[in-house]
């Protein structure tokens, strides 16, 4: 076990936050994922102060020379250089692992994929399901933790049936949306500190410990995205998303081209070149077809929807019990939108959502993640959106 970390005094707060967060006996093995930012740095500092034994361990997702040109990139070089320094002032010992072809396959891959096929991706949560909640979790079991914790803005609470997943304290940092596919298996090996804590009392521990990354930026964008053109990325790995096609109107009028269905999503205006008086948005993309289809602002609103890949961590045994309840629900479709009423139901045969007011612009290749109504800051799972059933003929 690694000494008590002996660096300049925390508040007493923070670190009874920060036990009652991860909840085991003192001296505990605890993996801490170190990414190199403030969030998780803070993390593994207030476990060492807690008096836990801790170990953290970096993904190094990207080849070092190209990765580390990229400013706010999540495992880039300098993030990993970063996490180091940062374990070695902690007095922690610090692993990297190499997981580039992993993170290629599973999440840069699908990202790329997922375009192609007229969805609009959240890799972030991609990543998360499998990268790191499936595989890092693995190694973290490896060395023999008794958990894993992250600087993940959630929290866990022990619930009558087990651990369940909230939405964070801070409801700006709120991270909940990107960690729905969390399972019950890895939520009860999972533990959130920052989870009740506000993001300036994260910048002020790490000021307060002297660390270096106090003042770092906090990620942007997508993480391997440069410079936040996504078509950079699809056009090399799929070159023949940039096709051209038909963008046409839904009463079935051919209003131009376009020069590839990867460069439009649910819901864009700007960018589409064309005009006939009345504004226009995307409505749906047809990748079969490579037709870009648009229509008035009110041909967005969505009045149910059906999810693929579901996770359900809250009451009963299913979703698909649950929808056979109807059971009521609070539904997030954006990351940046509130959660909206409706209900579990099938839909055409599969789990969904009917919302009690049609929501608009709602993507297929998102999640929606879903909330409980009688406590709203408690997740019960969700899925990514497979199809929408519009509100408008």
């Amino acid at each position: 076990m690694n000494a008590p970390f002996t660096a300049p005094e925390l508040s007493s707060g923070l670190i009874e936050a920060a036990r009652e967060a991860v909840r085991l006996p003192a001296g505990s093995r605890v993996v801490a994922a170190m990414s190199g930012g403030v969030d998780s740095t803070v993390t593994a500092a207030l476990l060492a102060k807690a008096g836990y034994d801790v170990v953290g361990v970096t993904l190094q997702l990207y080849d070092h020379g190209a990765a580390i040109q990229k400013k706010g990139a999540c495992c880039a070089g300098q993030d990993i250089h970063d996490a180091r320094m940062a374990a070695e002032s902690l007095g922690v010992p610090h692993y990297v692992l190499d997981y580039e072809s992993r993170f290629k396959q599973q999440v840069i891959e699908d990202f790329a994929d997922s375009y192609l096929r007229g969805e609009t991706p959240v890799p972030c949560i991609r990543c998360n399901q499998t990268v790191k909640f499936r595989d890092l979790l693995d190694v973290a079991r490896d060395l023999g933790a008794a958990a894993m914790a992250t600087g993940h803005y959630v929290r866990r609470a022990e619930g009558p049936a087990g651990p369940e997943l909230h939405r964070a304290a801070d409801a700006a940092r709120d991270q909940s949306y990107f960690l729905f596919a969390t399972t019950p298996a890895q939520l009860d090996y999972l533990r959130f500190p920052l989870g009740g804590l506000p993001k300036p009392a994260v910048r002020a521990a790490a000021a307060e410990l002297g660390l270096s990354v106090a003042d770092k930026p906090d990620s942007q964008d997508i993480c391997f995205v440069p410079e936040g053109r996504y078509t950079t990325i699809i056009d090399r790995l799929r070159p023949h998303g940039a096709e051209p096609g038909d963008i046409v109107h839904l009463d079935g009028r051919v209003l131009g081209r376009h020069e590839g269905v990867t460069r439009y999503t649910i819901g864009q205006r700007r960018g589409l070149n064309v005009a006939v008086g009345d504004p226009l948005f995307v409505v749906r993309i047809d990748a079969g077809t490579r037709q870009v289809i648009v229509g008035p602002r009110e041909a967005l609103l969505t009045h149910a929807l059906t999810l693929k890949e579901t996770n359900w961590i809250g009451d009963g045994l299913s979703i698909e019990a649950a929808c056979e309840a109807a059971r009521p629900v609070l539904a997030r479709v954006r990351s940046t939108r509130e959660p909206a009423p409706g209900r579990l139901a099938l839909v055409d045969g599969q789990p969904g959502v009917v919302f009690e007011q049609p929501e608009e612009g709602v993507a297929p290749g998102q999640a929606c993640v879903l909330y409980a109504p009688e406590s709203p800051s408690r997740v019960l799972g969700g899925g990514f959106i497979a199809g929408t059933v519009p509100s408008l003929p």
